[in-house]
Parts: structure tokens; sequence; C-alpha cells
């Protein structure tokens, strides 16, 4: 398959300004994209790759007005928006008996109406524009089985992954969207907190890294792919070996 260019096109990339959305951007940087990165803080750092360095704007993308002035700005400075990524998310354990109904909630806002506010502004630039777009949604394993410690981060993933599918039908042929699903990644926080020293039952032997993450979203966004959409794309190492 030939290396992927993206060469001229415009791409936004959500909490991109560390851990995986940061591989993202430095991975479509070193395409050739024009890549704007977003954070609820100032980075200390921004995302460089081959000679370039993306540019950022501060976004709570939980706040739809700051989600569309994200892909606005992202459309008066590249002139288009080609590809989107929603990647900002997360959360901290909690059990599900014993959290607060505000935790559950903000849980849910961030990782399932968030990408939806960021979605439907990206949606909206891209049917006027030639050639579409594509949006990818970052979702996670824990919206494929039990998640228990972080019960509402697994049930907004699994709302994720059905959003994907049901805008990639209703926003079809103009704009592709899917779902790229990951377990657990190597990122700096995850090695900080003693993950990357883990075994893991990955058939693959490994954790993921940002750039395998990014490396399905170059994909995804590529013209390989350009039959792609709806889809879910696992990104597990082959999953968990069964018990038997």
């Amino acid at each position: 398959m030939a290396e992927a260019d993206f060469a001229g096109r415009g791409v936004v990339v959500t909490g991109g300004t560390r851990g995986i959305g940061a591989g993202i951007a430095r991975a479509f940087l070193a395409a050739g994209a024009q890549v704007l990165v977003c954070g609820r803080t100032d980075a200390a750092e921004l995302p460089a790759a081959a000679g370039r360095t993306a540019c950022c704007v501060r976004a709570d993308v939980r706040d739809p007005d700051q989600a569309q002035l994200l892909v606005q700005a992202a459309a008066e400075r590249f002139g288009r928006v080609d590809v989107v990524v929603s990647n900002a998310g997360g959360a901290p354990p909690a059990a599900a008996a014993t959290a607060s109904p505000r935790f559950h909630a903000k849980v849910i806002e961030l990782n399932l109406i968030a990408p939806l506010h960021v979605a439907q502004a990206a949606n909206a630039v891209m049917q006027g524009q030639a050639g579409g777009g594509a949006i990818i949604m970052i979702g996670s394993v824990s919206g494929t089985r039990p998640s228990p410690g972080t019960a509402a981060y697994g049930a907004a993933k699994a709302g994720l992954h059905s959003l994907a599918a049901s805008l990639a039908v209703e926003w079809a042929p103009k704009v592709r969207v899917n779902c790229v699903v990951p377990s657990l990644v190597l990122t700096e926080a995850a090695a900080e907190s003693g993950y990357g020293e883990a075994a893991t039952e990955a058939p693959l032997g490994r954790l993921a890294t940002p750039a395998d993450v990014a490396g399905a979203c170059l994909f995804l966004a590529s013209a390989q792919a350009a039959f792609v959409s709806g889809a879910a794309l696992l990104l597990h190492g082959g999953g968990e070996r069964p018990a038997s």
C-alpha cells in the first residue's frame, strides 16, 4: 500500500496536545497535512514532525459553541477541513455503586456527547466542500466488553461506536465516519502509572502505542479506505487469550 499523502489537507485532532492525540497529530504532520489540535489548557509543547508544528487553540469540546468555533478556526486557517479525529476523552476509575450522578454525567458528556458536538460542526463544513471529508472517533475496547471500575466510560464508548455507525449512514456519501477501537495504549501517563511494566494478555505480546492508533487513523482517512464507513476498527493486538 502506498504511503499516505495528506499534503494540503486540513486535519483537526481534539485532545491533540499529549498522549494518543499528540501521536495522531504527529502522524498527520509527517504525512504532509496541516494540523490543528485543541486542549482545555495551554500546551507546554505542541506536536511536531517533518519540520512543521501543529497549530493549537484552547477549547472545551463539551461546549457545543466551542466545538463549532474549533472547526471554524480550522476551516479559516486551512481553507477546508478534510479530517476530524475526536480523540479527547477518558475517565478515572470509580466504583459505579458510589460514584456521584455528576461524575457519571461528566464522563458520558466528555466521551459521547462532546464527539457528537465536534462531528456536527465538522459535517456542516464537509458537506459543503468538494470531496467531503472523514470523521474518526477514538473508541475503546471498554465499550465492547464489561468495564468494571469504569462503567460509565465503557457505556459512553459503546454509545460512541453506535454513534459513528449511525452518522455514517446519515451523512453519506459526502462524509465517512469510522471508529478506532484500541485497547490500553502505552502513553506517557500510562507508563507513569505503571501500566507500561504490566504484562499484557494480548497475543501480540505488548500494549498498543500512540503510533499504532495514528496508523489506523491515517488508513481510515486515506483514499485506501474510500469505501470504509460505519466501521469499528479493533486495535487490540488480537484481544485476550480465552481461558480455555
